[in-house]
């Protein structure tokens, strides 16, 4: 494993980076406000042990990588969906396999539809289109458990105490669990990792909500020509698999692999065995 932080266009992204350089190039995605952290060491070294060459990185606001002001990011949507471009020049690698989840996986999506030629394949995990469908049915909305984090959201902890903010942190993610249960020792290890590395938590957890969309990443669904597998749990309760369904419908070629009891999260390591055998297929 080897950690660095990189400069290009006047931001620093703090990536680590696992396996051979030589070896097909898979850059993983995490979600809004989270850093890479939430993409176990163990599940990037098995990977890389498939002769993969594994790339993390901390989005703009998360872990070690660049910081605005707390409530107000110096930076849009778009910014964070070509982050993965800055990511791999820095890294000289022209080509990659991309793998996302929930928000990583639509900032996945923007930069296959409109940079084609640097994106091998998608992974798309616990996500949703995020393009123009062709069907105007709409997709079911996130249980209410869901639903209430956003319509009445907890109280921010004092930011200078940490195992507030760890336990904050702990709690923000319980809803999101699906059946296979809430692991929140697991959780905790990785929420504690989080707040050590974090520059601003504040700026962390809320500046990605705040940053602008920016209609040059518009595109349709039916745009996305690369070769795409769809990752999605049965018990998703922020994007129901009828999301995974649609993209798996919106996307030609598209394969859908769903996952049992997983709720809307990076794959437990209950799952590990299943994603990394369909990752390393799909990107073979």
């Amino acid at each position: 494993m080897v950690k660095r932080l990189l400069g290009s266009d006047g931001v620093d992204l703090c990536i680590e980076t696992f396996g051979d350089p030589a070896d097909p190039t898979l850059l993983l995605i995490s979600g809004l406000t989270a850093s890479m952290d939430w993409w176990d060491e163990e599940f990037c070294t098995r990977l890389a042990d498939q002769e993969r060459h594994v790339i993390r990185y901390d989005h703009r606001d998360t872990g070690e990588s660049t910081s605005s002001p707390a409530g107000h990011p110096s930076y849009t949507g778009h910014d964070l969906a070509t982050d993965t471009l800055r990511v791999l020049d820095a890294c000289d690698v022209t080509t990659a396999h991309f793998v996302g989840v929930s928000a990583g996986g639509a900032m996945a999506q923007v930069v296959a539809a409109h940079h084609p030629q640097r994106v091998l394949t998608l992974t798309l995990i616990a996500t949703s289109p995020a393009g123009e469908r062709s069907s105007k049915h709409p997709l079911p909305r996130s249980e209410p458990r869901v639903a209430k984090t956003f319509e009445e959201p907890a109280p921010d902890p004092p930011w200078d105490d940490r195992d507030a903010v760890v336990e904050y942190l702990v709690e923000g993610e319980r809803p999101y669990a699906g059946t296979l249960g809430f692991d929140a020792e697991r959780v905790r290890t990785k929420a504690t990792a989080v707040v050590a590395r974090t520059v601003d938590m504040a700026a962390s957890v809320a500046n990605h909500w705040l940053a602008d969309e920016d209609p040059r990443d518009r595109f349709c669904m039916s745009d996305i020509s690369v070769p795409t597998l769809v990752l999605h749990g049965t018990a998703d309760p922020m994007f129901p698999l009828a999301h995974g369904e649609a993209l798996a419908a919106e996307i030609p070629g598209a394969r859908l692999v769903p996952l049992a009891g997983m709720g809307h999260e990076v794959p437990p390591p209950q799952l590990w065995d299943v994603v990394i055998h369909e990752v390393v297929e799909h990107t073979g």
